[in-house]
């Protein structure tokens, strides 16, 4: 599994900085949905789920959290620390968002309106269901 990060510029002066995003530019995909999630407590797990469809960026606009990704055969983590580093997730993948620190915010762009069908939020369906793409490809 490769993790696919992308920089995105800052603009700043003296009066600070700002990092501007559009679709289909900076970000693969057309923005169909924006949420972010924030006071979240250190020993608490978020997502815990993959996507059918839906793809995503996070990017931690404030503070740290850690990201585990996993495609079935390959579970890789990484720190979200920097404003300007956006983390890709693509569909199939189990996605874990954890460690977050005090006042973090976690920015999430998604390519796909909300839709509960999409969601796949038991583990092992997860598993059975990229093996079973895995056996489709090899026939």
């Amino acid at each position: 599994m490769e993790i696919k990060t992308y920089r995105f510029p800052p603009h700043g002066d003296d009066r600070g900085q700002l990092v501007a995003l559009e679709a289909l530019e900076d970000i693969p995909f057309e923005i169909k949905r924006v949420y972010y999630i924030y006071d979240t407590l250190p020993d608490v797990v978020r997502g815990k789920h993959a996507h059918r469809c839906l793809e995503q960026i996070l990017i931690c606009v404030h503070g740290s959290c850690k990201v585990a990704l996993e495609d079935g055969q390959t579970r890789q983590e990484i720190c979200l620390d920097d404003p300007t580093l956006g983390l890709y997730i693509s569909n199939d993948t189990w996605r874990e968002m954890y460690d977050f620190s005090e006042g973090a915010v976690l920015l999430v762009l998604a390519s796909e309106h909300y839709d509960e069908a999409d969601y796949i939020r038991e583990y092992t369906k997860f598993l059975e269901m990229v093996q079973g793409k895995r056996e489709e490809r090899h026939l």
